[in-house]
C-alpha cells in the first residue's frame, strides 16, 4: 500500500539517500546488488529512497529499465520506506512512466529537471500539472540547471500534486525568498547533500539528499538530528567531515573539462569501500581514472577515521 501524500511529506523532512544502480561487466542491472544496498541502506535508519534518480544514471537507463529498477526498490523496502522514483522527459513518455510506477506502487515522484535547451517557467507549471493529472501519487519537482525567478518557486508549490521541492541551487538566498513566496505545506528539500545542509536548513528546508550519506548513513542521520535539534556547532562539525569526499565528487577526471564528471562513480566507489555495491558505469559517463581510484580510497580512509573519532 502506498503512502499518502502526508506520509510522504512526513519522510521528505529526513535523509533521502539515492540507490545508485549496479551494473555488472556487460553493463546490465544486478537487481539482487540494488536490493542489497537498498537493505542495508534501510538497516542503518535511512528510511526515503530516490531511485532511478540522477545519481541513478537516469539518463542511462531505459524506460522499462527503470521501472524494473523502481519495482526492485519497493519489493525488497519494508512499508514504511517511502520510494521516490524519477520521471521525465516528454510530457506523453513521462505520463505514461509515471502511470507505470503507480503500477508497481512507488509512492511518490521526483519530476528530473528541465533537460529542454529552451524552457518557459509556465511551461513548466502546465508541465508538472499535466504529470500530477496522470497520476494518484504527489510530485517532487528537482530544481537544478536553470535560474527560476521567485515567483515560479511560489507558484510551483500551490499545484495541486506537489508535495516536496527537491532545491539544488547554489543560492540559499532565492532559497529563502522561495519558501516564504510558497505555500508551508510543501517540504523543501537540500538537493546538494551534506555540504548545503547547514546553510538551507537555516534558509527553510527540512531535509537533505544524501552525498557521502549514500554510503556512510549514519553522517548524515546524526547530521538531520544535530539540524533539527538547533546544535549548529554539531551540525557544521559533521558537514566539514563530508566535504574532502563531496568536493572530490566535483572534479572534472581526466581528459574533460565538465565539472563534476566524476560524481556518480566517485559515490560508486564509496559503495565499494563501505562493503556495498557499486561497480561500474554506463556512457556517456566515465569510470575513475587508476588516479582517481586511489585518490577515492584515501578520501575514504580518511573519512572513516573522522566518523569514528566523531560518532564513535
Amino acid at each position: 500500500m502506498p503512502l499518502t501524500s502526508d506520509e510522504v511529506a512526513e519522510r521528505l523532512r529526513g535523509v533521502a539517500a539515492g540507490l545508485l544502480t549496479p551494473f555488472d561487466d556487460d553493463l546490465d542491472i544486478e537487481h539482487d546488488e540494488l536490493a542489497a544496498n537498498a537493505e542495508s541502506l534501510y538497516a542503518e535508519g535511512i528510511r526515503t529512497f530516490l531511485a532511478t534518480a540522477n545519481i541513478s544514471e537516469y539518463h542511462s537507463l531505459s524506460a522499462r529499465e527503470r521501472v524494473a529498477s523502481a519495482e526492485t526498490a519497493v519489493e525488497t523496502l519494508p512499508d514504511d520506506a517511502c520510494v521516490l522514483a524519477g520521471v521525465g522527459g516528454s510530457t506523453a513518455d513521462a505520463r505514461a512512466l509515471a502511470r507505470e510506477y503507480a503500477d508497481v506502487g512507488v509512492d511518490a515522484m521526483m519530476v528530473m529537471p528541465p533537460d529542454h535547451t529552451y524552457v518557459h517557467e509556465r511551461g513548466l507549471l502546465t508541465y508538472y500539472r499535466k504529470l500530477g493529472d496522470a497520476t494518484d501519487r504527489p510530485l517532487v519537482p528537482y530544481v537544478k540547471g536553470f535560474e527560476p525567478s521567485v515567483e515560479y518557486l511560489g507558484d510551483l508549490t500551490r499545484l495541486d500534486s506537489i508535495v516536496g521541492i527537491k532545491y539544488a541551487l547554489e543560492d540559499p538566498v532565492k532559497l529563502g525568498a522561495g519558501i516564504a513566496a510558497g505555500d508551508d505545506d510543501v517540504v523543501w528539500v537540500d538537493g546538494l547533500a551534506e555540504p548545503f545542509a547547514v546553510a538551507f536548513w537555516a534558509e527553510g528546508v527540512e531535509g537533505f539528499s544524501a552525498g557521502v550519506s549514500n554510503f556512510r548513513p549514519e553522517v548524515g542521520l546524526t547530521l538531520f538530528d544535530a539540524l533539527s535539534a538547533g546544535d549548529w556547532e554539531r551540525a557544521r562539525e559533521l558537514r566539514d567531515v563530508c566535504l574532502p569526499y563531496q568536493s572530490f565528487r566535483g572534479r572534472t577526471g581526466e581528459r574533460n573539462r565538465i565539472p563534476a564528471a566524476i560524481s556518480v562513480p566517485a559515490v560508486k566507489k564509496g559503495l565499494d569501500c563501505a562493503g556495498l555495491h557499486g561497480g561500474t558505469v554506463r556512457e556517456p559517463i566515465e569510470p575513475l581514472s587508476a588516479e582517481n581510484e586511489r585518490r577515492a580510497e584515501e578520501l575514504y580512509e580518511r573519512l572513516d577515521e573522522e566518523i569514528d573519532r566523531l560518532l564513535g
